[in-house]
């Protein structure tokens, strides 16, 4: 089973349908907690890391064989927690942050939410290093998204993240910072790619969630016949 470790409940449809798509037969276990962004836009990621440890651990003990974080402004907070749980703990954008750099060294990342765009600089550039590519990393605050998400208006949202990608200049690709932000992509007509997180996150978690089973069922017992 994977656990997904959410801060909106908009997600929830999202990966359950990406689930249905492309990895049926995977069990989800959804754990929602919206305060958890609140307070790390407030006060830093840093201050959620008890928190989110603590449902980190709970899903575990709840039979995750891993667990897959989707919020990107405290998915470094939830990779450094996973050795305190005993199984893998991944953030959702990091397989998009490695597709980025493969694509070309001049990154665009939008986000809707300024406390994402550290955080996402951040691990673009740590795929960088591990690929051994050159990087050079911008960013955008797409102004007036995030009112229009809170207020409930998703396709007010996602036009708004489009508009904002289709006038992007000098760069190869474009990544968008947050999951919510996933549906742009493909409304978006800009020169160059248009990244998003979900699909390839949800990949990463289960195929980690497969490799955690395998290595909980032990090794298998042969007997002479």
């Amino acid at each position: 089973m994977l656990a997904l470790l959410h801060t909106s409940p908009v997600h929830v449809p999202v990966f359950d349908a990406l689930r249905d798509a492309g990895h049926p037969g995977l069990e989800l276990r959804h754990h929602v907690d919206a305060s958890l962004l609140e307070r790390a836009r407030r006060d830093g990621p840093g201050a959620v890391a008890d928190s989110v440890a603590a449902v980190l651990g709970r899903a575990v003990a709840e039979g995750a064989c891993a667990v897959l974080c989707t919020c990107s402004t405290i998915g470094g907070v939830a990779e450094a927690a996973a050795a305190g749980v005993g199984v893998p703990v991944l953030r959702v954008d990091r397989p998009m942050a490695a597709a980025a750099v493969a694509v070309g060294p001049r990154v665009l990342v939008l986000a809707a939410l300024e406390s994402t765009l550290a955080p996402t600089v951040a691990l673009i550039e740590e795929e960088a290093r591990r690929a051994d590519r050159p990087v050079a990393v911008r960013t955008r605050l797409v102004e007036g998204a995030w009112p229009l998400f809170e207020a409930g208006d998703g396709a007010g949202y996602l036009r708004r993240v489009a508009e904002a990608a289709d006038s992007v200049t000098g760069a190869d690709v474009i990544v968008l910072a947050q999951a919510s932000m996933a549906p742009a992509a493909e409304s978006a007509n800009a020169r160059v790619p248009v990244l998003a997180s979900p699909a390839p996150g949800l990949a990463a978690g289960a195929a980690a969630a497969r490799q955690g089973r395998l290595s909980h069922s032990g090794p298998a017992v042969h007997t002479a016949e």
